[in-house]
């Protein structure tokens, strides 16, 4: 039987046969990524594109022609349908859990509002979430991440279970481990980096903020989101670890922070979530919030450019198949030019290829077609 994640105060707990079937699917889905998904390459190399050369007289050259191509072989799209109906089987199994709790959680998350132990959670009523976040259910999440019709707090709890599970238990069982693999990252580019305020943009449930709070214990430590449900479920998560963070449901286009505030800004797979006109405002207001010598930072997956027709169409899979409407616009641009344009100076700009392994290898260029890596995260970074 799984370890599971850890079993803190806002974690909803499986009954059996709820954790049996979501054991089940996470099962399912290795068996997709180490089985099955390897044989697309398979194919594309030994059918598709013999057939797509001898039909175009070329070479297949984009990633749209090897789509193209690639969506009427039979074994793509066994492959396809098995991996949307293994999403979509985990969040019905995660949300059977949260719904069945829900009054429970919500009752949790507002009694450690009321006797607010360490940190702090300011919500506002006023704000509305923007349309990228509200349109779809990113990545197929019921209900999304800001949506109440489950609970005060559910949006948080299937999140923060059927990420877990999601990753394939990759990270962590806290799930922390993004988090803690851009610490190390940074603790290597800036080994003086003594951080007094810390910011982490678009922080979801805080799993990624929570490895912060223990890697800078004398640093105060800010969190926003635009949701209030996972705002909710991340104040009574932290305060359940003892982590004084502080909490606001803010949008990270335009935060209420004062210039020069803070000496780390940074975000953990948001820029993906957000749209072509958000994603520049953001990061010029990380230089607006950093202090001089401040660093930000951004957890990415890798961008297009660098790579071969067939590993871009393998990496634009989930703007079709899962949700992602900006997924495949934002690995389009180049990340030097969107720092840049947001006013760091090109000389103090980095990209990071960050192991998703503990004790991994980052690889650090200037040069995004050289710092694409598959398996790994891209780190965009920059100093004031």
């Amino acid at each position: 039987m799984m370890s599971g994640p850890y079993p803190h105060a806002m974690m909803p707990q499986t009954q059996h046969d709820e954790r049996a079937r979501i054991d089940f699917v996470e099962e399912f889905k290795k068996h997709l990524a180490l089985e099955i998904m390897p044989g697309n390459r398979t194919v594309y190399e030994r059918t598709v594109v013999p057939s797509a050369t001898s039909t175009l007289g070329r070479p297949l050259k984009s990633r749209h022609e090897v789509r193209e191509h690639m969506n009427h072989n039979p074994y793509f799209r066994m492959f396809g349908s098995l991996q949307r109906t293994s999403q979509e089987m985990l969040w019905d199994g995660v949300a059977e859990s949260v719904v069945r709790q829900s009054g429970k959680l919500d009752a949790v998350a507002n009694r450690a509002a009321q006797v607010q132990k360490s940190g702090s959670l300011k919500l506002d009523p006023k704000l509305k979430p923007p349309a990228y976040v509200t349109a779809v259910d990113i990545h197929c999440m019921p209900g999304g991440y800001a949506g109440e019709a489950m609970g005060q707090t559910a949006a948080g709890a299937i999140y923060d279970l059927g990420v877990y599970h999601y990753a394939m238990s990759s990270l962590g069982p806290r799930n922390s481990g993004m988090g803690e693999r851009m610490i190390g990252t940074l603790k290597e580019k800036f080994s003086g980096l003594n951080p007094r305020r810390i910011l982490d943009l678009g922080c979801t449930v805080g799993n990624a903020t929570l490895p912060y709070v223990e890697a800078f214990p004398d640093a105060e430590i800010h969190a926003v989101d635009v949701s209030a449900p996972v705002l909710r479920y991340a104040n009574a998560r932290a305060q359940s670890f003892g982590a004084p963070i502080h909490f606001s449901q803010q949008n990270a286009e335009q935060t209420n922070f004062p210039d020069g505030h803070f000496d780390l800004v940074l975000s953990h797979i948001l820029l993906h979530e957000t749209s072509s006109s958000a994603i520049g405002r953001i990061l010029r207001e990380c230089h607006r919030l950093l202090a001089p010598g401040g660093v930000t930072a951004h957890a990415e997956l890798g961008f297009f450019e660098g790579l071969n027709p067939y590993d871009a169409f393998i990496l634009d899979y989930d703007t079709y198949n899962n949700n992602e409407p900006f997924w495949t616009t934002m690995r389009e641009m180049n990340p030097v030019d969107l720092m840049r344009d947001a006013g760091f100076d090109k000389n103090e700009i980095f990209l990071a290829t960050v192991p998703r392994d503990p004790g991994g290898k980052t690889v650090y260029s200037d040069n995004v077609a050289d710092a694409n890596g598959r398996g790994t995260w891209l780190v965009i970074g920059a100093q004031k």
